[in-house]
């Protein structure tokens, strides 16, 4: 819908790992198995029946891995949550929402009968032989957030966040997501303020503008990483978020006065 992949279905029978950055919030809601997510110091594991929510612009380390009582199968379905739609959800529904005074933490919560069954009921769509009309797609969703909200009221309370994300501290916003491919609106988002706001606040806590100290302590990261991993310069280059490997290699040398290739060289 709109270019980008709203539902997705991942049934499995092999243990698999690695990363995930949320371009968009997603919920995952497991029918067998579970899958292992880690952010920070942060774990969470969702099994058979549960479900999570992951908020946009978080990079989380994931390890999936299916029941051995059923075959070791593993059956997890993703759904993005556009904030236009969840406000269009709200508004539609005639939803009184609560104000969101303290941060609703991200949790694993019970799936019901009902959220189980509407998983289920995604089934017939994904090997359907034609496309499926971005209409229906939308009604999908809207059935979604219809289910959630009425079954379980921590997961909703946490959409509604999503909405009007509460303050976090800036510091441990910068600190623990530097690495990140973010760009400053997404840090701004996760920080729970303006862009304009947390620029703000950020020269008066680091004495310097956002860009400038994200800058830095990219390359810093990028260096280790150059002399402490067998990664590529490319694939440094976008882990880390800059624009394009010439982008990286011209602020490298002005940082280090060589190429991230030469460094690499120079240090293994």
């Amino acid at each position: 819908m709109d270019g980008c992949t709203v539902i997705q279905q991942c049934i499995d029978s092999m243990a698999r790992s690695g990363t995930m950055f949320m371009q968009s919030h997603v919920l995952i809601l497991m029918l067998d198995g579970q899958i292992t997510f880690r952010h920070g110091k942060q774990s969470h594991v969702v099994r058979k029946n549960e479900m999570i929510l992951l908020k946009k612009a978080t990079s989380v380390q994931f390890e999936m891995m299916g029941d051995a009582e059923n075959g070791d199968i593993y059956d997890g379905t993703m759904i993005c949550i556009q904030n236009e739609l969840l406000k269009e959800f709200i508004t539609t529904a005639k939803i009184q929402t609560p104000q969101v005074k303290d941060i609703v933490k991200t949790a694993v919560h019970p799936m019901d009968s009902r959220l189980i069954s509407f998983v289920q009921s995604l089934a017939p769509y994904y090997n359907a032989p034609v496309t499926i009309n971005p209409a229906l797609l939308k009604l999908k969703v809207m059935e979604l957030l219809f289910n959630v909200a009425e079954c379980s009221e921590d997961a909703f309370r946490q959409m509604l966040q999503l909405l009007k994300p509460v303050k976090a501290d800036i510091r441990h916003v910068v600190e623990h997501n530097y690495t990140n491919p973010l760009i400053l609106p997404e840090l701004a988002y996760l920080s729970g303020r303006s862009l304009s706001g947390f620029k703000r606040e950020f020269q008066a806590i680091y004495n310097m503008p956002p860009a400038q100290w994200l800058l830095g302590k990219r390359l810093e990261r990028a260096a280790d990483m150059l002399k402490n991993t067998p990664m590529s310069v490319t694939d440094i280059c976008f882990t880390l978020g800059f624009e394009s490997p010439a982008h990286f290699s011209r602020a490298f040398k002005k940082q280090y006065g060589y190429s991230p290739a030469h460094y690499k060289l120079n240090n293994q």
